[in-house]
């Protein structure tokens, strides 16, 4: 049976500020542990007003103590961003605190923009290097050897799983040739999807963490009452999706009733684009929505995102979509 699973940007809204924005995003976490998702994963984000998860980690050991039972992780982290030994012992001492409760998903892109990411004193040839830190991670997370000269305290022995995301075939190669499960980002970058997949499964190499290819792949999903007011609480994100590619990301906006009094066509166009991948709606047409999705991608695990201005319409909707999930 297929997995269901939450990601989260921690959205900071218009009219509203980090603080409020960490703690609406652990009452989605409660709501999701409650309706039966899998997991909750945070994302890495730098320079963007409207995204309170910069600091992955810190805001995940918030989140893991809110909860009880589900799965919190990374959705995630960029590491380009880090080094492999730092980024051990975050999830180490995470692993400490909520025992095999915690996921590592692993990305290559550095999460923001040139500037930024000099800031973090970090360079895009980083990049190059992904396979061999995402090797030294994995070392680090695994069990000390006899002449090891650096351990991560926390950390080592967690053997915390990783993941490797990605929206290219790079990480779909790299994730079948070091045996790790793979999370493909179609809920912003659908266009290789369906080919990541196939690249994924096709090159698959079995490893200690993993026997057979597990994949995961990510859908926009609103839901809501009826139809129409699914469309309508679709568009705060709607919104987002368009400031980022005009490059003025901003705190999210409130939904309107049209989109097109905010947005002009060419704007809507690039929208429709990313979100190639939705179910928005009532509970059947989500349900039809994602049972196609499935269909479609034969993934494991289905993992469903939205950003929703109103915080009750933002749980409102992870409780229909469980409703959904419940008559596939």
């Amino acid at each position: 049976m297929t997995a269901f699973s939450v990601l989260d940007l921690s959205p900071i809204v218009e009219g509203g500020d980090a603080r409020r924005a960490l703690l609406e995003t652990a009452e989605l976490a409660r709501t999701a542990e409650r309706t039966g998702f899998k997991r909750f994963w945070l994302a890495e984000h730098h320079n963007m007003p409207g995204i309170a998860s910069a600091a992955t980690a810190v805001a995940l050991g918030f989140v893991a103590s809110q909860t009880q039972t589900i799965r919190v992780g990374s959705g995630g982290i960029m590491l380009p961003n880090h080094a492999p030994l730092v980024v051990a012992e975050q999830f180490g001492t995470l692993a400490a605190l909520y025992p095999d409760r915690i996921d590592l998903g692993l990305g290559r892109a550095p999460g923001t923009d040139g500037e930024t990411a000099r800031a973090l004193r970090r360079y895009f040839e980083a990049a190059d290097q992904f396979p061999r830190d995402v090797m030294e991670l994995q070392n680090f997370l695994g069990d000390p050897v006899e002449g090891q000269r650096v351990t991560a305290w926390p950390g080592a022995g967690s053997k915390v799983p990783v993941w490797l995301l990605g929206s290219s075939l790079f990480s779909a190669e790299l994730a079948a040739h070091l045996g790790l499960p793979f999370a493909f980002a179609s809920h912003f970058a659908p266009e290789l999807l369906l080919q990541a997949l196939e690249t994924y499964r096709a090159g698959f190499r079995p490893s200690k963490q993993l026997a057979a290819p597990y994949a995961m792949a990510a859908i926009n999903v609103f839901a809501a009452d009826s139809d129409a007011e699914a469309q309508r609480v679709s568009t705060s994100m709607q919104q987002a999706f368009a400031a980022v590619v005009t490059g003025k990301p901003g705190k999210l906006k409130p939904a309107v009733d049209d989109i097109t009094t905010v947005l002009d066509a060419r704007q809507i166009a690039a929208v429709e684009s990313r979100l190639t991948y939705a179910a928005v709606g009532g509970v059947e047409t989500v349900r039809t929505k994602l049972a196609e999705f499935i269909a479609l991608t034969k993934v494991d695990e289905v993992m469903v995102t939205g950003m929703i201005h109103d915080l009750d319409a933002r749980l409102h909707s992870l409780e229909v979509t469980a409703e959904a999930i419940g008559g596939l």
